[in-house]
């Protein structure tokens, strides 16, 4: 059976969401049911980009990611390389971030990560929020199944769009559990320090792009109330490299004085993460939205506590290992950082809940949701 996967976010994007692709790819690649797999890359992609590829890429080399989907979405044009991928006959072709190629195949399957577009327009360039308003519901109807990567985001698809109701199929991410888990080595710990310029003592992880959904700003001024207040002793070290809109965030450091105590060390390289994650007293992450939260399971699975909102997907992926806060309040936040900096018996208990909840998120456990997704759209 001819599948066709569209893999240009698991190539373009280093974040949550080309880690998930690549992950639940990954699997199925390597435990193969029975489909004849093909993955498709708008655009060019270069010789380090397929390194990491479980199979080889099928490009279109000739036209750039942003003109393909232009010609999809503006132009109407019809998909021009599946039939000669695979030679006619695509049984399912699976839309992986959002955008459905206009194809032929038999069923086509799309994955929606989240309606943030919606909620958050703010959030969001005007290009970008436009776009993904116009192009988000097409592709929604031009599906026979969608797959949401949280309970939460499939509730978000049937409240905005009821008639999905029964189309959807949630299949959540996962974390390779051989790599995130607890690094104790001292000098892994200190060379993670030395190598993101975090310097000695204790300190606080966040990690995301940077822009304004994240809820950086009000963190940041929770963590100088904290400071303030309660006496908060840490440094706060925000990782991830520059995305839309992010000027607030770093106007918020320099208006309260906290340039030695908030620190930027840009883009943090995936192997960093387990020490990094685990050096940290708690990792924050107070974001207004998400569709999964792959990063707070990433920190429980090092054994290391979260701080997280109560709003949208979080619940379901901090479950017992998380403290949650008002996203949008900074008195909350406030509170939640110094609880958490004070309380060691706390950490030590949302810690141990934490990783109990972490190992459930595998990605066997991902393929299956995947491969029943599938069955469901085929069916």
């Amino acid at each position: 059976m001819k599948l066709v996967i569209d893999y240009t976010p698991a190539v373009r994007q280093t974040a949550g969401i080309g880690r998930i692709i690549r992950g639940q790819v990954g699997a199925l690649v390597a435990q193969n049911p029975g489909y004849d797999i093909s993955l498709f890359v708008a655009g060019r992609v270069t010789q380090d980009e397929r390194g990491d590829s479980p199979l080889p890429l099928d490009t279109f080399p000739l036209v750039s990611e942003r003109n393909l989907t232009r010609m999809w979405h503006r132009l109407h044009l019809p998909f021009p390389r599946v039939e000669w991928l695979t030679g006619g006959g695509v049984e399912l072709f699976h839309a992986t971030d959002f955008v459905m190629a206009p194809v032929n195949a038999r069923r086509k399957i799309l994955t929606v990560h989240d309606l943030a577009f919606l909620h958050y327009p703010e959030a969001a360039m005007p290009s970008l929020h436009h776009y993904l308003n116009v192009v988000v519901p097409r592709s929604i109807g031009h599906a026979d199944h969608l797959i949401a990567d949280s309970r939460n985001t499939a509730l978000d698809l049937e409240s905005r769009w009821p008639r999905l109701a029964g189309r959807i199929s949630v299949v959540q991410g996962a974390v390779d559990h051989d790599r995130f888990r607890r690094v104790s080595d001292p000098e892994a710990l200190q060379a993670v320090r030395k190598k993101y310029a975090i310097g000695e003592g204790p300190y606080v992880f966040a990690l995301s792009t940077l822009e304004p959904r994240k809820n950086y700003a009000r963190l940041i001024h929770a963590f100088h109330a904290a400071r303030r207040d309660g006496g908060l002793q840490h440094r706060l070290v925000i990782g991830g490299k520059k995305g839309w809109l992010f000027e607030g965030i770093f106007a918020a450091v320099r208006k309260l004085g906290l340039e030695e105590e908030v620190h930027f060390p840009g883009f943090v390289a995936d192997a960093d993460l387990p020490a990094l994650y685990s050096a940290a007293e708690f990792f924050a992450y107070p974001s207004l939205y998400e569709g999964f939260g792959l990063p707070i399971i990433e920190s429980l699975a090092c054994g290391t506590p979260v701080l997280t909102a109560d709003n949208s997907c979080l619940p379901e992926a901090g479950g017992e290992g998380a403290l949650y806060v008002d996203a949008e309040s900074v008195d909350s936040i406030a509170d939640g950082v110094t609880r958490l900096a004070g309380d060691r018996g706390l950490r030590a208990r949302l810690a141990e809940a934490g990783e109990i909840h972490a190992r459930s998120f595998t990605w066997d456990r991902s393929l299956s949701q995947l491969l029943d997704a599938y069955e469901r759209a085929l069916s």
